[in-house]
């Protein structure tokens, strides 16, 4: 469901019990978590990594990177659009909408 008041389209999803957003404009798309494939050696924000239609995905932890506590493991995936460099996801808890907001509106920060 797309609400249409503003100007930035984002992704709002869920972290634990706290809401974030991102520009729509960088997600490629939202998939399922699927089989995770460990890397050794890897930061501890990197889950590992996952086929997507024969594309090594790397799947970062957000909640790893903000340093939040985890009572859940995500189960959705949002890939990101890259550079070429391969192809990154956030591992999250949920999706919640799309919603359009006013430039002036957005909280670029991150509190944690």
């Amino acid at each position: 469901m797309s609400k249409t008041v503003g100007d930035v389209q984002v992704l709002e999803f869920r972290l634990e019990d706290r809401k974030y957003c991102i520009d729509i404009a960088h997600v490629d798309e939202i998939v399922d978590k699927g089989e995770l494939t460990p890397l050794p050696n890897a930061e501890p924000r990197v889950e590992g990594v996952m086929d997507l239609r024969g594309a090594t995905t790397t799947i970062i932890n957000p909640k790893k990177v903000l340093d939040l506590d985890e009572t859940e493991t995500g189960d959705r995936v949002v890939v990101l659009e890259t550079d070429g460099d391969g192809t990154v996801g956030w591992l999250i808890d949920a999706v919640d909408e799309v919603i359009s907001l006013h430039d002036e509106t957005v909280d670029e920060s991150v509190e944690s």
